[in-house]
């Protein structure tokens, strides 16, 4: 209910709209600049990716490379890009939720993954 019972200032309501916009913009720019980790094997395979989910590096321990077992290393490898991404996630949600939130809830911002 509008106090008053008078129609909302449209000037007002652009502005903070374009606020909103602009402040999703920076979260989203930090996000690709930030970077997050994930590991497998406890920390013989590491992943680090941006918080936009860009896989940025691959550290394996040379412990982790058997040449007769590959695909253990695979397995190790999947599971740490995984776990950086699911990092790169909840990252998302802290930075962008609240903003998405603001803008109706989030499920209909293309791009945001919540």
């Amino acid at each position: 209910m509008i106090p008053g019972g008078g129609q909302p200032n449209m000037q007002q309501l652009l502005q903070q709209a374009q606020k909103m916009q602009q402040d999703l913009q920076r979260a989203q720019e930090e996000l690709a600049r930030t970077e997050v980790e994930g590991q497998a094997g406890g920390g013989l395979v590491k992943a680090t990716v941006t918080g936009a989910g860009e896989l940025r590096a691959l550290q394996i321990d040379p412990k982790a490379v058997d040449p007769e077992d590959t695909e253990t290393l695979a397995d190790l490898i999947i599971a740490a890009v995984q776990a950086a991404n699911e990092n790169a996630q909840n990252l998302q949600q802290q930075k962008l939720g609240p903003l998405a939130q603001g803008l109706g809830g989030g499920s209909g911002i293309p791009g945001l993954p919540f």
